[in-house]
């Protein structure tokens, strides 16, 4: 007797239109092939899978944002897609980071019971998350070498065609560069936001140097004047650029300058969805940094001092990469040169005019 659901041409659109008979049919752990099946194999494959497909929606959102910035300029309609891109992928890079607790369930002992099967297999060979990298903003020339060669030796030579097409490709780093440089309120007529913080600084620094000769002296007084002194550096290397160290900026400087305006003047109208797409893109980094941190705990954890799949250094170089792999460090960076809100100089009231909602400015 045949099933009545087979009657029914719209039985199964679901498992059609998901795929699902060849997803649910990618999982084919070598330890069982071998005859020496171990239960946990199948978790490490579905816990890699998994990860792919999220890379992949990943580089879905990154498609988008990049294809609204390549224009001659970001057009404004475009500010709140591109937010709502970067919010996916925030909450993707969360999910991410805390889907190795599930791994963790994992032990040691049952990670050796297989690893012998991944043979030269590696999570170092993800074309998605090289790409991601690379779209981000990652430059091949700071990547540290895996195997004692570029990241992408042992890729096959397809693999190799795409990161090579993507390095050659404007990165959203570059394209955020050229956004930010073209900020109209920095730089004109009657206001230069540079020389407005620049004294506002200095007059900040002046005060603070009044008050400790009032109220200390001796040692303590000369350690304040000392601290004091170290921050007119510290704010004179971002106010002049032939000051400024280049292997600490990679922002234009023009960029850099637009960034700190937002930051600092991010509740006037006009800057509020530049000030949320700057804090989504170093939510991305930062999420980015904790997956390397959890990732890195976990290898140590399965595998010891051992080195990694496929001969890397494993625990060791993934702590590497948390620090020298950072993309937006420029965003992060400039939380240095912020002063108290008591002590930011006012916006010309003809500014903040502008960087109001127009309609706000008119008599109904």
């Amino acid at each position: 007797m045949s099933c009545p659901h087979n009657k029914n041409p719209h039985w199964d659109l679901y498992g059609d239109y998901l795929k699902l008979q060849q997803i649910l049919q990618a999982q084919q752990p070598e330890s069982t092939a071998a005859g020496n099946a171990a239960h946990d194999e199948m978790l490490f494959i579905i816990f890699h899978q998994t990860y792919e497909l999220w890379f992949k929606q990943i580089l879905f959102e990154i498609d988008d944002m990049q294809s609204r910035f390549a224009g001659e300029a970001l057009a404004d309609r475009d500010l709140l897609p591109v937010l709502a891109r970067l919010e996916r992928i925030v909450a993707i890079l969360r999910l991410l980071v805390r889907q190795i607790d599930v791994l963790e369930t994992m032990t040691a002992q049952d990670f050796i019971d297989f690893r012998e099967y991944l043979r030269t297999a590696s999570g170092f060979q993800s074309l998605q998350f090289r790409l991601i990298e690379t779209r981000l903003g990652l430059r091949r020339e700071e990547r540290i070498p895996v195997f004692h060669g570029q990241f992408d030796r042992d890729l096959q030579d397809t693999s190799k065609a795409i990161i090579t097409k993507a390095e050659e490709q404007p990165s959203l780093f570059e394209q955020l560069d050229t956004w930010l440089s073209r900020t109209p309120f920095v730089d004109r007529g009657d206001y230069k936001f540079w020389d407005s913080y620049r004294a506002a600084v200095h007059k900040m620094l002046d005060e603070k140097e009044s008050m400790a000769a009032q109220t200390l002296q001796g040692d303590a007084l000369t350690m304040e004047k000392e601290a004091i002194a170290r921050g007119r550096l510290k704010f004179d290397s971002i106010f002049d650029e032939s000051k400024a160290d280049k292997k600490l900026w990679r922002f234009s400087w023009r960029a850099l300058q637009s960034a700190l305006f937002i930051m600092i003047y991010k509740q006037e109208p006009v800057l509020q969805i530049p000030s949320r797409l700057l804090s989504l893109v170093m939510d991305v980094d930062e999420l980015l940094a904790q997956w390397r941190y959890r990732h890195a705990l976990m290898v140590q954890r399965m595998m010891g001092l051992s080195l990694g799949t496929g001969g890397s250094s494993g625990y060791g170089y993934l702590m590497e990469t948390l620090e020298k792999h950072r993309i937006y460090t420029d965003l992060f960076a400039l939380s240095t040169y912020l002063i108290p809100s008591r002590a930011l100089p006012p916006l010309p009231q003809s500014l903040r005019d502008d960087m109001g909602y127009r309609y706000s400015h008119e008599k109904l």
